[in-house]
């Protein structure tokens, strides 16, 4: 290295340490939730999640970061949750998952267990929670359908949240809705799904300003 080189590094390394770094101090909206809401078969900016941080930007300070990965379990969830919390210290979360628990037959209880534990460790980080419920088609059985469907109300009930009955309310049974494997959305019904998130998360909004 010659003696000019090092005198250019001398310079600049002090130059790079007091340089000030940009931090977007907005507060956050994280969504975790699987491909319903990671716009799977679709545009992204089709997805409600988009269509979200569009809303929220016309009267909110808020953004919204979608973390949500297609085949999400609660368990993956539960996982990755501790990180998301951490990096982005999120004002809201919005909670989807266990829609592939229930398609893949995983037990009711313990997929009740891991959604209880990401609203413990969200609201333990300062979090408010919205619960977003979901569905399985009846073929699963009826007992097993029905325990499934009663767990996100029961969940909210007990940590006094609120709930988003059923994500797909007025689209699984629309025709031109659903795509051809019947379980994701087209485009057209995700302004659909923004208004169920939005008929809820609108006063948690209006509260925190």
């Amino acid at each position: 290295m010659t003696r000019y080189l090092r005198l250019l590094l001398c310079l600049l390394i002090p130059l790079s340490l007091s340089l000030p770094t940009w931090s977007d101090d907005r507060p956050v909206i994280l969504v975790m939730g699987d491909s319903l809401s990671a716009s799977y078969g679709i545009d992204q900016e089709d997805g409600w999640v988009t269509l979200l941080a569009a809303r929220v930007r016309e009267d909110h300070p808020h953004r919204v970061i979608n973390a949500s990965v297609s085949g999400e379990t609660t368990g993956g969830g539960l996982a990755r949750l501790p990180a998301l919390l951490d990096n982005h210290q999120p004002d809201i979360v919005i909670l989807e998952l266990g829609g592939n628990d229930g398609l893949r037959g995983h037990p009711i209880g313990g997929m009740k267990r891991e959604l209880a534990a990401m609203i413990e460790q969200s609201q333990d980080a300062g979090a408010e929670v919205l619960l977003v419920g979901i569905q399985i088609p009846p073929n699963y059985g009826s007992r097993y359908t029905r325990q499934f469907a009663e767990t996100f109300p029961a969940l909210a009930q007990e940590y006094q949240i609120p709930l988003v009955p059923f994500l797909l309310e007025g689209v699984a049974t629309v025709e031109g809705m659903m795509q051809d494997d019947r379980i994701h959305p087209t485009a057209a019904g995700q302004p659909i799904m923004l208004e169920h998130v939005w008929e809820q998360l609108a006063p948690m909004l209006d509260g925190a300003q």
